[in-house]
């Protein structure tokens, strides 16, 4: 293995060659070919002359896997012949997308797979459409788990990613009448090749029983955990390739298994459907990802998910120490657990089970370990979000686990009476246990206590953690604390999605921005040069034409690709304000039909997002926002001055797609609500302009770019808190003091958007002009329209307005998750990268 770095032998050789490197390539293109064929043959059982692209996919993944599973070998060879720390990144979530485009980016064999398969008769692009997203995560939290997995490859970081193998990811979305729908999204049905089934990995998790407490020979108290229920967990492993170097490592994912086949003494007896029961309730834990939690049996499956992914990963991270390990007292050296949010924070009363219990050791050795273990990443700055669970159900379910937290917050409690004596209100804000009607785990004062590193996720957010969230915690363990902001992995978010730019890109500053973002600086100089901007807008016509196709194939609706893309994608939520958005689109359209909008620009308004099938609020504003397009479209008056598009089932290999084309980034969350964002940073490094308040990682973007490149509005964070506090704000004095706003709240409550439904969007316009609006919508949406206004004229300058987007992606070498992780592997690992 070839190698420049003593200390990471896994980086390639410097001076790569560029993005679409030959690395991993030595099969010629009649070799490659002969190799689908025999996979089609040998694997598939089909004829390959008779082959469509799905098998022809098929054969692909199959073929791509044997490269990663020779390099995987490797990688993992090598951490063993080094002894190298090795770091498990827990997570619920892992928002994967497809795979195939990612690994042949990566490996290198993009361009003699295309030249390969074109040859044959097929075309790449098409065959690519053929695999399923991997929607094994609800949105930002899981897609940043990738990008991380990518970005510790790229950087040869000896890890593991963690979670659930899912048999059914985020739903799939259909629109009815405007209305979301949720289907099942069984993206296994076809089976995946990108898996690596590991039945020799295979745990006992246990849940409910009692605990049984006892006298050991040497006299000490004991605890033993019996007449419990179990689940066995079986490992499957999807490899992960870095970008242009040997190294793979694996995201292993758990899915439930029965203990035993069938119950045979209701078999014999004919009750058939008794004897499979317990077979379908152990295997439903890892059946869908996150149940609903609004009625009690979505709860306790919610919580059993996680027990039982923590519960196999740390039987496996066991496994793996105690090959060459009897004891434990070099666990902090050679074992990093990071907590992505709280979910997986059971972790920690679940290692001390096993220290104590399984272990033998004492409990303030037991707990120095576990502390030394543990980092734990915040992504919430809404305390409603801050996850808790009933004492009742913790303590059915583990009981022994609730045990361990009680032990754990009382002597916790003891350290902070001792800091701050006589402090009864520091002490209940501080508990681990919410008290009240129904006592509640706090997961995240949980987390916090048992982990030696807590980070937020922005400059903004963790300063918000400190002085907010969790100041007292800050104010008794103030080291803990720390920042990471997010990022995301340019390979996956401009080099594969975005082949056109990248080739500009590297065309004009060579390669090796894949590995190193900050050579992104080289393009500042371009910005003013005429050919170079008329080539840069080029690339995004091209973009747009292709989204525009896809918008008329996906939604019947014909685009401009000469318009102003104006683009709101995320997750639906009320924080993330696609309302706010969406009065602006009224607004135009009042605007348009009145004769007042002379001098904009055409715009098309693109949103796409999912809201939670038990989030009734943001269901009803994806309803808003396909009436009012309904109404918009209908209108002759409008022509092809606005259109409003609503894509349905957005995902990663859509956002792929729609990113690309965007001309304007939405990122108009309330200043102080949003932890950071990694939406943002996809649009900016894909040449989008931002619209945004100075919220989350909005606020560094700027300090980078400069407000100049930027459109900024709205409150800062301290002016949303103190609005919160004042009394006196009233969103009734902005809707009757605008007149442009009253009428776009007064239409909705009129049913203009509706067919006549003056009730249907009623709670939207209540919520819009309560005083208690958390988010503040109207409050904002003054200098929303200023900005937006702004927004138009800018977009008419096309030779400054490319300046502007080159700039922006000139200064996003910060926003690279391998910075990211370089400063988690440095700061909280304690590995050398």
């Amino acid at each position: 293995m070839s190698t420049t770095d003593p200390d990471n032998p896994l980086r390639s050789p410097t001076s790569p060659v560029g993005p679409y490197c030959s690395f991993g390539g030595h099969l010629n293109n009649a070799e490659l070919a002969e190799t689908l064929s025999h996979h089609l043959l040998s694997f598939l059982g089909r004829d390959p002359q008779r082959a469509g692209n799905r098998e022809l996919y098929k054969a692909l993944a199959y073929t791509v896997r044997d490269f990663l599973i020779e390099r995987w070998v490797k990688t993992q060879k090598e951490f063993y012949a080094r002894n190298r720390k090795r770091v498990y990144y827990l997570s619920l979530e892992f928002l994967v997308g497809r795979s195939l485009g990612n690994s042949l980016v990566n490996l290198g064999l993009l361009d003699r797979v295309s030249e390969t398969l074109k040859e044959m008769g097929y075309n790449l692009a098409e065959v690519r459409e053929e695999e399923e997203d991997a929607a094994l995560g609800n949105g930002g939290l899981g897609r940043l788990a990738a990008c991380f997995l990518d970005s510790m490859a790229t950087l040869g970081i000896p890890a593991y990613g963690y979670g659930i193998r899912y048999e059914y990811g985020l739903f799939y979305q259909r629109l009815l009448d405007g209305f979301q729908m949720e289907t099942p999204d069984n993206w296994l049905r076809y089976g995946s090749p990108w898996e690596f089934e590991r039945p020799w990995n295979l745990y006992p998790v246990k849940f409910n029983g009692r605990v049984y407490s006892y006298q050991d020979d040497q006299g000490r108290l004991r605890y033993e955990w019996v007449d419990t229920d179990e689940v066995m967990a079986m490992a499957h492993d999807v490899l992960v390739p870095g970008f242009n170097n040997d190294s793979v490592i694996n995201m292993r994912l758990w899915s439930a298994k029965a203990p035993r086949d069938m119950d045979l003494v209701s078999f014999h007896r004919g009750d058939y459907v008794q004897a499979v029961r317990d077979v379908v309730d152990s295997e439903t834990i890892s059946k869908v990802l996150y149940p609903s939690d609004d009625i009690r049996e979505g709860q306790e499956l919610r919580f059993k998910q996680q027990y039982f992914f923590v519960a196999a990963t740390f039987q496996d991270i066991l496994r793996r120490y105690q090959k060459k390990h009897e004891d434990f007292k070099q666990f902090t050296d050679e074992v990093a657990v990071q907590l992505n949010d709280t979910h997986p924070a059971i972790a920690i009363p679940e290692l001390m089970r096993l220290l104590l219990d399984e272990g033998g050791l004492g409990w303030e050795e037991a707990w120095e370990i576990c502390v030394g273990t543990f980092g734990y990443t915040n992504h919430t700055l809404l305390p409603e979000a801050l996850e808790t669970w009933s004492v009742d159900l913790f303590g059915r379910i583990l009981p022994r686990h609730l045990e361990i937290v009680y032990e754990i917050n009382r002597r916790f409690l003891e350290e902070v009476a001792a800091r701050f004596p006589g402090d009864q209100d520091r002490l209940r804000r501080m508990s681990l246990i919410a008290e009240g009607d129904e006592p509640k785990v706090r997961m995240a004062h949980l987390a916090i206590v048992g982990s030696h590193s807590t980070n937020g996720v922005a400059e903004l957010h963790t300063h918000l953690q400190k002085t907010r969230i969790f100041k007292d915690f800050y104010d008794l363990y103030p080291e803990r604390f720390n920042n990471k902001t997010n990022g995301i992995t340019q390979r996956r978010w401009l080099l594969k999605s975005n082949p056109g730019l990248a080739a500009l890109i590297t065309e004009k500053i060579g390669g090796d921005w894949a590995t190193d973002l900050y050579r992104l600086r080289e393009l500042e100089p371009l910005a003013e040069d005429g050919e170079f901007r008329r080539r840069w807008l080029a690339v995004k016509h091209d973009n747009k034409r292709r989204l525009a196709a896809l918008i008329d194939q996906r939604c019947g609706i014909s685009v401009d690709p000469a318009a102003l893309f104006d683009v709101h994608v995320k997750r639906l939520h009320e924080y993330k304000r696609q309302l706010l958005n969406a009065l602006h689109v009224i607004v135009l359209y009042h605007r348009i039909i009145g004769g007042r909008a002379e001098g904009f620009p055409p715009r098309v308004v693109i949103f796409a997002g999912k809201a939670a099938p038990s989030y009734q609020r943001a269901k009803l504003i994806i309803k808003l926002i396909n009436s009012v397009a309904e109404t918009v479209h209908r209108d002759p008056r409008v022509e092809d001055r606005l259109k409003v598009v609503f894509i349905p089932n957005y995902g990663v290999s859509l956002a792929e797609k729609i990113i690309p084309a965007a001309d304007l980034s939405e990122q108009i969350s309330t200043a102080g609500t949003e932890a950071s964002g990694t939406g943002n940073m996809k649009f900016a490094l894909n040449g989008a302009l931002t619209i945004g308040t100075m919220d989350g990682a909005n606020i560094e973007m700027c300090e980078e770019f400069g407000r100049e490149n930027m459109f900024i509005f709205g409150m800062t964070a301290e002016q949303v808190e103190a609005a919160r506090r004042d009394p006196a704000r009233q969103p009734q004095t902005v809707y009757q003091e605008n007149e442009e706003i009253k009428a776009a709240v007064d239409a909705l409550g009129a049913g203009i958007f509706s067919r006549g439904d003056s009730a249907i969007f009623r709670p939207l316009v209540d919520s819009l002009l309560s005083s208690d609006d958390p988010y503040l919508t109207l409050l904002d949406l003054p200098d929303y329209l200023r900005c937006q206004e702004e927004v138009g004229r800018a977009f008419d300058q096309r030779e400054s307005w490319a300046r502007k987007s080159i700039f922006n992606v000139a200064r996003m070498g910060k926003f690279s998750t391998d910075r990211t992780i370089r400063e988690y592997a440095r700061e909280i690992w304690g590995l050398k990268v």
